[in-house]
């Protein structure tokens, strides 16, 4: 345990900052799960909009989480390429 005042502050802020880092990759993480399962269901159970729109919340998860530097910008290039992939007609 950190003794001197601002390495408790430091550690203060450090803790709130991994929780709202977490928050945004497990955002992502979830979206890509769900498109993985969505590609896994027979073609007769999926939805017409529904592609669209899971590659759309995927984006938008992914460049979040670039944009807080939570994951390094051509990882989000790399999982978007992914998603596109696996969403794809």
């Amino acid at each position: 345990m950190p003794i001197i005042k601002s390495a408790k502050k430091k550690m203060r802020q450090d803790k709130k900052r991994t929780l709202q880092n977490k928050k945004y990759e497990l955002a992502y993480k979830k979206i890509i799960d769900k498109a993985k399962k969505y590609k896994k269901s027979p073609p007769a159970v999926r939805e017409v909009g529904k592609t669209d729109e899971l590659l759309r919340t995927a984006y938008q998860a992914i460049d979040k989480a670039a944009k807080k530097h939570v994951i390094h910008k051509n990882k989000a290039s790399r999982l978007k390429g992914m998603v596109a992939r696996l969403l794809q007609k």
